[in-house]
């Protein structure tokens, strides 16, 4: 089978058999005719997650972000419920790997804007303490 190569600006001829490749002839790549552009296309609605943080965090307080992309596989606290600094908020699954997102600062979570099973972006915003 003939095939052709193109590499570093040059079209290589190619005759493949089944123990062995050999070049027949190279030629110099001739540039593909330049195509006007279109007008540029309108933006992609964005991704509906919890990374996108369709419902945005209106409570006051500190704010709970992810470190890093993931799943959340499960949530230890809930809204209204009071907690030490260094408590365990939050499981996000990345990599493979179980993260535990702890609370940064006493209080009282005063929202969670995810669940079980939400799927989030690196500086999501987790959960506001109070």
């Amino acid at each position: 089978m003939k095939y052709i190569v193109t590499l570093n600006g040059k079209n290589y001829e190619v005759d493949v058999d089944k123990t062995d490749a050999v070049i027949t002839s190279v030629t110099q790549a001739v540039p593909a005719p330049s195509v006007p552009s279109a007008a540029p296309a309108a933006p992609a609605p964005a991704a509906t997650s919890a990374a996108s943080n369709a419902v945005q965090s209106s409570a006051e307080g500190t704010k709970v972000t992810s470190p890093m992309p993931g799943t959340i596989l499960s949530v230890n606290a809930a809204e209204g419920k009071s907690v030490k600094a260094g408590d365990v908020l939050l499981i996000l699954e990345a990599m493979k790997m179980e993260n535990e997102i702890a609370a940064p600062c006493d209080g009282t979570v005063k929202q969670l804007l995810v669940q079980k099973g939400s799927t989030v972006d690196t500086d999501s915003v987790l959960a506001v303490i109070g």
